[in-house]
């Protein structure tokens, strides 16, 4: 069923100022109290405020540090990433080797810019050596954001490019903030409702996480999973991963990536690696589906089958293309299926063919669905699937031991990445995610290494899911990098956590209204799916 709940239960509103997660297994041992956030020097003051929004469910928002003076506004020299996509979170090209960047430096302080080059350093990880990502070079100190923005365009206006940043987004340990961080805890013990995953009236199109929650009468929610942003990447608001709803598999995984598990409406959490298999069975033969409910030939992050351009790997914020396709449709998708060169059988209600349409694309049949072909998977379509035959559309979801997962209605999954915590240790995996791209640093430099608002999701070593996000690109809230984000969720108690969707689809919603601070300019950003804490219904 589609994600469209009407109602809402009433909701408690106590307040506990400077109360802390309930019990977390980061506790200071002498006092009993959390342990500090793992962000900046230990003398930092943090301040944690709580309050209950319905039994089993409690907000607590945290604020770390305040303004660093040492902290100012430059304008980063670059080769702008992104400049003709949509995605206002494509990170922009600004590391190089040592030469090229001095060199760089030379032409600027030639064309009388006050220049500087910086070497920068990233940490270790589970899964990639870190060390020197590269050289950045920087143009000026500033004091206002206004005055490094005209500096960029005198740049420009000489030749050059360049982005404005703030220093405190670099990711030093020694920055003294500031951090705002909330966190929704969700105790199986007490909790009497529903932890949801809605994806609005269809897949192909974004809503904001609030409209979502409004439309559901959630008590809270937060943004979930990646998903297409760019129409040259598929259709805007397609999961970019797995995406399962009520125990149906609507969008394939990016194969081996995690997923956030959600079993039994919330009162089991887990996080999983997962893989697929689907086929589409006639009396004729039975074939091999590259996907569900996306645009054929588009493979968003990757991750998807043999054949596949530049690989079959998970390659995050890459669109791998392949013109060889079957990709199954349900009514989940839209009004109607893409359009385009390759075949189509469209099924009635009772999976009988009732039409092989060329060109494919349009209309489903009321309960339908659908199969489409692209290049060499057209004539196998043909041969399959004539008109009055029964197909049988199958998919299985496997876990990382190869395990068949056997979700029941109850069950949601969202697609996240990368891993951050497993069994209570830091565990970030940004290599076998697809957060590394080969010969790119500037990539990992951008979306791993520098802090950008975050959101995370895990469970606790009591079984409670807990859901956080971290505002950033401000200067009231710097943001978490990628390590950082997983030493928070470890501070906070989780024995696994993993990264769901940031930047400027970050946002936390309570009781109606979005209490966190999205980071786009032109506020809330519309999203592919959320995760939804709905109240107990009677």
């Amino acid at each position: 069923m589609k994600k469209r709940v009407c109602g809402a239960g009433a909701v408690l509103g106590v307040v506990l100022a400077m109360t802390a997660l309930p019990a977390p297994a980061s506790a200071d041992t002498r006092t009993g109290r959390p342990a500090a956030l793992p962000l900046g020097p230990s003398d930092l003051t943090e301040t944690r405020t709580t309050r209950t929004l319905q039994p089993g469910l409690t907000l607590t928002r945290i604020v770390r540090g305040v303004r660093d003076p040492a902290h100012h506004w430059t304008v980063e020299a670059s080769i702008p990433g992104g400049d003709t996509s949509p995605d206002p979170d494509a990170p922009p090209t600004t590391l190089k080797d040592r030469t090229s960047a001095d060199e760089l430096a030379a032409e600027l302080r030639s064309a009388g810019f006050e220049t500087r080059v910086e070497r920068v350093t990233t940490p270790r990880t589970a899964d990639y050596a870190g060390g020197t990502l590269g050289w950045r070079v920087r143009v000026g100190t500033f004091g206002e954001q206004s005055a490094a923005t005209a500096e960029r365009t005198r740049l420009r206006t000489a030749g050059f490019t360049g982005a404005v940043t703030y220093t405190g987004w670099d990711g030093e340990t020694t920055d003294r903030g500031p951090w705002r961080l909330d966190v929704l805890t969700l105790d199986p013990r007490v909790f009497r409702g529903t932890l949801d995953a809605a994806h609005g009236p269809d897949l192909e199109n974004r809503e904001t996480t609030s409209a979502l929650a409004n439309a559901a009468g959630a008590t809270a929610a937060v943004n979930a999973g990646f998903f297409v942003l760019d129409p040259r990447s598929g259709a805007p608001g397609d999961p970019a991963g797995v995406g399962l709803y009520d125990g149906r598999l609507l969008s394939e995984p990016v194969n081996g990536r995690p997923g956030l598990v959600v079993h039994d409406n919330g009162r089991r959490t887990q996080i999983t690696r997962l893989t697929w298999q689907g086929t589409v069975t006639s009396g004729r033969a039975s074939l091999t589906l590259n996907g569900v409910n996306r645009v054929p030939g588009l493979i968003r992050n990757c991750g998807g089958s043999a054949g596949d351009t530049p690989t079959a790997l998970p390659l995050h914020d890459v669109t791998c293309t392949n013109p060889d396709q079957l990709v199954a449709f349900t009514p989940d998708y839209g009004t109607s299926t893409p359009d385009g060169e390759g075949t189509e059988a469209v099924l009635d209600a009772d999976d009988r063919v009732v039409e092989l349409r060329t060109p494919r694309g349009g209309p489903l049949p009321a309960g339908g669905s659908s199969v489409q072909a692209t290049g060499q998977r057209v004539a196998e379509l043909v041969e399959s699937a004539r008109p009055g035959d029964r197909l049988r559309i199958r998919t299985t979801l496997l876990d990382d031991r190869g395990q068949r997962v056997s979700p029941s209605t109850r069950t949601n999954i969202v697609n996240a990445g990368p891993e951050l915590v497993r069994d209570g240790r830091l565990h970030v995996t940004p290599a076998t995610d697809g957060m590394v791209h080969p010969g790119d640093p500037s990539w990992y430099y951008g979306w791993v290494h520098k802090r950008n608002p975050r959101t995370l999701a895990g469970v606790d070593a009591s079984g409670r899911t807990v859901l956080v996000t971290a505002d950033g690109r401000s200067t009231d809230s710097l943001g978490l990098g990628i390590t950082e984000g997983a030493k928070v969720a470890r501070s906070l108690g989780l024995r696994d956590a993993v990264n769901l969707d940031g930047g400027g689809s970050t946002t936390m919603v309570a009781n109606g209204t979005v209490i966190n601070a999205p980071s786009d300019a032109a506020g809330e950003r519309p999203v592919g799916d959320a995760l939804l804490i709905l109240p107990r219904r009677n």
